[in-house]
C-alpha cells in the first residue's frame, strides 16, 4: 500500500491476454480450467439477491485461490508482471537495529509478510520470476557487474568530499540531504568530510544517454528532468600529474574544460578553495595551504602536466569558492574564455592563441600540434577520442554531472568485491570466487562506521594475485546499484552461470511499460539507463535503452507527525484529542503532513486490516478510482470514493440478479417479441456499449486512466439498470452489454465479477454465443467494438490528446480517420489545434483509428 504503482499491476497478465485475443494466445491453444464455472451459486443452488457484507466475504473466500489457479495458467502467455524485493539498504538495517534483530531475519520476515499481503489483495504476479536483492544468488551478479565496470575503467576509488551523517555514520548522496542540510533518514545535521570512496563513472556515458533521450518519446515529463540532471554535454575532463619544483609527486588532478579542442592554449589549471588538495589527505595539502590567500587568485608552486599533450602549466587556487556547475577544478584556456584571459594576464601567465578565424567566419585550430588546421568541431572529436583511447579522460560530459558515489559504511548491502593488497593495490575478487557473502555479525549498533571492519576473520584474506596478506573492502554498495539492473534479471532469474541470458534479455527487453514514481526520475531511472548502456557496450544486450514507455504514477500517502527536530512519531505517540496534534509525552506541537508511506515515517497502513474491513475488490477499486494514476492519493477511506465503489458493486450484483431472475421466470427469451420502442431502447444500449468499449480500451492501453475506466463502467451499469423488464429478458444487446461490462470490470474486481460471471453461465437460453461460457470471466476475449458501430458515422469525433492529456475533440471525415497525416493536418487547422499547438515543438503524433484518438507528443 506504500506505493501507488501497484495500482496498475492488477491482473495485468489477464488484461494482456484478453487484449491480444484471449486464451488463444496461450501455448497449446485455449485452456479451460476445470470447474471454473462453478460458484457459490452453483454449489448451493441459491442465488443471494443482496450484496451484503457476508456475501462479499463469502465470494472473496470462494474465489481467491481459484483466481490464483487461473493466473498460473495465464502466466504461460507472453507477459511478465514481475515482483522483487529491493531488500538491502540503510532503512532496513536501522529498522532491524531498533528492534534488536539481525537485518537478514528482519528483512526476510518482512518479505514473507508482504508476500502474504499481496496475495491477500489478489494481485497476480509472475512469482516464478521473484528476485530478492539481499540473497547471494542475486548480489553475486551485482558483484559480477561491478567487476566488469572495474575492468572497463568505470569503477574506481578516489578521495572525495562527502555528506556525512554523524548519527547513522554513513555517506549520503546529495539527494538524501534535505533543504535544511539534514539527513533524510536520521534528521541529523550533515557534515562535510573527505573520505576515500568508490565511484562508478557515469560521466563516461553522459553524452550517449543525453542523445538517447530523443528515442524515448513516451517518457512524459521525465525526459526534461533527465536532460537537466545530465546537463549540456559540451566538454570533458582531462587528467594531469602534479609536480613541485620539477619533481613528480605521485598526485593526480582531473579538471574540466568546455573547449578541449583548444587545449594547446592552456595557461593554467584552476582549483577551488574547497578542493580536496587543500582539505583532504593529499601529500600536497600543506604546499597548497601555504600558497592560499583567502579572497585572492593565488599562484602556487605546483605545476600540472597534461597527460595527453605533456604541456606543463601552473596550478592556481581561485578566489571564488564556487565554479560553474558542480566543478571544483577547471582548465584555464584564454583563447575561449575572457575570464581565463583576465586571470592569466593578472598573474602573468603565458599562453598561446590557438583558434584562427578565417575570412568566411569559420574557425580552425592553430599551434595545436597534429590538430592544427582542423576545424574546431573536428579537433574536438579527434582530441576527445585520443584522450579516451589513452585513458586520460575525454569522455564528453557536462560541467554539472558527477560520477556516482556508491560507497556506504554499513553492513546491510552488497559487499564490494575488492581486496586491498599492500603490494598489488586494489585487486578484484576472481569471478569464480563470487559471491563475496556478508559475514554473520551478531551485534549491531548502527554507530562507529561499517560493522564489516570489525569482522577480522572476514576482512583478513589472501590477495588473489600475489597470495600475500590482504584485507577485504569493508564498504558496501549503495542499494541503488542493486536496483539499477534488476529488470535484466527478471528475464532469466534462475540463471546460475551469468546475470542473464542475452537471447532472453533481447527477447523480453526493452520493457514495454515501466511504472515508477517521479521521485526516481533523476536517480533510479538514470542509474538503470546507465547499466543498460554499459551492458550494450559490453555486447551483453542488443538494445541501449531499458524502458520503452514510462508511466510515472502518484503515491498513496499517509499522514505523518514530525517533531521540530525532524523526528517522525508513531501514531500511538501522538495526542489527537486537542485542536492540534501534539506529542503525547512532551505536548510539543507537531508538523502534520501527508507523505509517502514509509517504515521510517511510521505512516504506513497494513493492507490486511483494510482488506478485512472493506474487502479486496473494494480496496482495489477505491485505489484505482480515487485519482488518475499520475496523481497522489491521501489515504483516507472515508472520502467519497469508497462509498462510490461500494455502491457500484451493489449495482453490479443487482444487475446480474435481475437478469438471472428474468431468465428464470419460465419465459424463454425471444428477441422477435420486442416492440419498436424496445428495439430502439436495445439499439441505444448497443451504441452505449460500443462507445464504452472504445473509451475503456483506449484508457487501458494508451493513457492508463483507470479512474476514467471505472467511471465509464459505472455509466454503463446505470444504463443497464434503467432497461425495461422485457429488454432484460429478450434483448441480445442487453445480454451482450452486461457480459462486456463483467469482462471489462474483471481485471480490477476479479472476485465479484468471477462470481457474477459464474452466475450468468448458469442462465438457460443465452443469446450471445461468442462468449466461452465454460471459462472464467478472466479468460474471456476482450470486448471489441462492433464493425457496424465503427462504420456508422460519416464524421468521426476524433479525440485530441497532448502529452497524454485529453484536450478536446474535432470532427474528422470517416474516409480520412485512419490516415495519420491527414488527421494531423486537420487538427492543426482546427480552432483547437491553433489554440493549443500553434508554435509548439511537436516531436511526434500517434493515431489510434480504432479508438478515434490522436496523441501529440510536444516538447515545451
Amino acid at each position: 500500500m506504500a506505493s501507488a504503482w501497484r495500482r496498475l499491476g492488477f491482473c495485468v497478465s489477464f488484461l494482456k491476454s484478453q487484449l491480444d485475443g484471449g486464451p488463444g494466445i496461450i501455448s497449446g491453444g485455449r485452456r479451460v480450467i476445470p470447474g471454473c464455472a462453478r460458484s457459490i451459486y452453483s454449489a448451493t443452488g441459491e442465488w443471494t439477491k443482496e450484496y451484503t457484507l457476508q456475501t462479499r466475504k463469502d465470494v472473496e473466500k470462494w474465489w481467491h485461490h481459484r483466481i490464483k489457479e487461473q493466473a498460473s495458467k495465464i502466466s504461460e502467455a507472453d507477459v511478465i508482471n514481475p515482483m522483487g524485493w529491493d531488500a538491502f539498504g540503510l532503512p532496513a538495517e536501522n529498522a532491524a537495529i531498533e528492534r534488536n534483530l539481525h537485518p537478514e531475519s528482519w528483512t526476510q520476515s518482512n518479505i514473507e509478510h508482504m508476500r502474504r499481503q499481496l496475495d491477500r489483495l489478489g494481485l497476480c504476479f509472475s512469482w516464478d520470476r521473484e528476485i530478492t536483492t539481499c540473497l547471494p544468488d542475486y548480489y553475486k551478479w551485482t558483484q559480477y557487474l561491478f567487476i566488469k565496470l572495474y575492468e572497463a575503467g568505470l569503477a574506481y576509488q578516489k578521495e572525495a568530499l562527502v555528506n556525512w551523517d554523524p548519527v547513522d555514520q554513513t555517506v549520503l548522496a546529495n539527494e538524501q540531504v534535505d533543504e535544511r542540510g539534514c539527513s533524510w533518514r536520521s534528521g541529523a545535521k550533515v557534515e562535510q568530510k573527505y573520505l576515500r570512496q568508490w565511484f562508478i563513472k557515469t560521466t563516461a556515458f553522459a553524452k550517449a544517454m543525453q542523445d538517447a533521450l530523443v528515442d524515448l518519446p513516451e517518457w512524459y515529463g521525465i525526459k526534461g528532468m533527465q536532460a537537466h540532471w545530465i546537463g549540456d554535454c559540451v566538454g570533458c575532463h582531462l587528467d594531469f600529474t602534479l609536480k613541485v619544483d620539477g619533481q613528480v609527486t605521485g598526485e593526480k588532478l582531473t579538471a574540466y574544460t568546455a573547449t578541449p579542442e583548444a587545449i594547446y592554449g592552456t595557461s593554467h589549471v584552476a582549483i577551488s578553495p574547497s578542493h580536496r588538495l587543500l582539505h583532504g589527505h593529499s601529500s600536497l595539502k600543506e604546499t597548497f595551504r601555504k600558497a592560499l590567500v583567502p579572497g585572492k587568485d593565488c599562484l602556487t608552486p605546483v605545476t600540472a602536466v597534461n597527460m595527453l599533450t605533456q604541456q606543463e602549466v601552473p596550478v592556481v587556487i581561485l578566489a571564488k569558492a564556487d565554479l560553474e556547475g558542480s566543478l571544483d577544478s577547471k582548465i584555464g584556456i584564454p583563447s575561449t574564455s575572457p575570464e581565463d584571459t583576465t586571470l592569466a594576464q593578472t598573474l602573468g601567465l603565458p599562453y598561446s592563441e590557438v583558434i584562427e578565424t578565417l575570412p568566411d567566419g569559420t574557425e580552425r585550430m592553430s599551434s595545436s600540434a597534429e590538430f592544427t588546421g582542423m576545424s574546431r568541431q573536428d579537433a574536438f572529436l579527434a582530441l576527445t577520442q585520443q584522450a579516451r583511447r589513452k585513458g586520460v579522460g575525454g569522455d564528453v560530459t557536462s560541467n554539472k554531472l558527477k560520477d556516482w558515489l556508491i560507497s556506504r559504511q554499513r553492513y546491510w548491502g552488497t559487499p564490494i568485491p575488492v581486496v586491498h593488497c599492500p603490494a598489488c593495490g586494489p585487486v578484484p575478487v576472481p569471478l569464480q570466487d563470487l559471491p563475496v557473502t556478508l559475514p554473520r555479525i551478531a551485534s549491531f549498533t548502527g554507530r562507529g562506521g561499517s560493522p564489516l571492519a570489525a569482522a577480522s576473520d572476514w576482512v583478513n584474506c589472501a590477495c588473489p594475485r600475489c597470495k600475500g596478506a590482504a584485507k577485504r573492502e569493508t564498504d558496501t554498495m549503495d542499494t541503488f546499484v542493486d536496483s539499477a539492473w534488476y529488470y535484466f534479471r527478471y528475464t532469466d532469474p534462475q540463471n546460475t552461470q551469468s546475470p542473464f541470458n542475452a537471447a532472453l534479455a533481447d527477447y523480453w527487453m526493452p520493457v514495454d511499460l515501466y511504472i515508477g514514481g517521479k521521485e526516481h526520475a533523476v536517480m533510479h531511472l538514470f542509474y538503470a539507463r546507465f547499466f543498460s548502456h554499459f551492458c550494450h557496450d559490453q555486447k551483453m544486450v542488443k538494445h541501449r535503452e531499458p524502458f520503452h514507455k514510462l508511466l510515472t504514477q502518484g503515491l498513496i500517502k499517509g499522514q505523518t507527525f514530525r517533531l521540530p527536530s525532524g523526528q517522525y512519531l508513531r501514531r500511538e505517540e501522538v495526542d489527537l484529542t486537542g485542536a492540534v496534534p501534539v506529542h503525547a509525552e512532551t505536548k510539543e506541537k507537531l508538523e502534520v503532513t501527508w507523505e509517502k508511506m514509509s517504515k521510517s515515517k511510521h505512516n504506513g497502513v497494513d493492507p490486511e486490516e483494510v482488506v478485512q474491513q472493506y474487502g479486496i475488490d473494494t480496496i482495489r477499486l477505491y485505489i484505482l478510482f480515487a485519482a488518475p494514476p499520475e496523481k497522489d492519493i491521501l489515504w483516507d477511506v472515508k472520502t467519497d470514493a469508497l462509498p462510490g465503489v461500494l455502491r457500484w458493486q451493489q449495482r453490479l450484483w443487482a444487475l446480474v440478479t435481475r437478469f438471472i431472475e428474468a431468465r428464470a421466470s419460465g419465459t424463454a427469451p425471444r428477441p422477435q417479441l420486442l416492440s419498436d420502442d424496445e428495439r430502439a431502447e436495445s439499439r441505444k444500449l448497443w451504441e452505449y456499449k460500443n462507445s464504452v468499449i472504445s473509451e475503456v480500451t483506449a484508457h487501458f492501453t494508451e493513457d492508463f486512466s483507470l479512474n476514467a475506466v471505472i467511471s465509464q463502467l459505472m455509466g454503463l451499469s446505470s444504463a443497464l439498470l434503467q432497461a425495461s423488464q422485457r429488454v432484460v429478458l429478450h434483448s441480445p444487446e442487453f445480454e451482450d452489454a452486461l457480459c462486456a461490462l463483467m469482462v471489462m470490470a474483471a481485471p480490477m474486481a476479479p472476485h465479484i465479477t468471477s462470481e457474477l460471471w459464474a452466475g450468468l453461465a448458469q442462465v438457460p437460453g443465452k443469446l450471445c454465443a461468442h462468449y466461452a461460457w465454460d471459462a472464467s470471466v478472466l479468460l474471456q476475449p476482450w470486448p471489441a467494438v462492433d464493425p457496424q458501430f465503427l462504420q456508422q458515422p460519416d464524421v468521426v469525433e476524433m479525440a485530441v490528446l497532448i502529452n497524454n492529456k485529453a484536450c478536446g475533440k474535432i470532427p474528422v471525415p470517416q474516409g480520412v480517420a485512419g490516415d495519420q497525416d491527414k488527421v494531423h493536418e486537420l487538427v492543426l487547422q482546427s480552432e483547437l489545434g491553433v489554440r493549443l499547438l500553434q508554435g509548439r515543438n511537436i516531436k511526434k503524433a500517434f493515431l489510434s483509428p480504432r479508438t478515434a484518438l490522436i496523441n501529440f507528443l510536444v516538447q515545451d
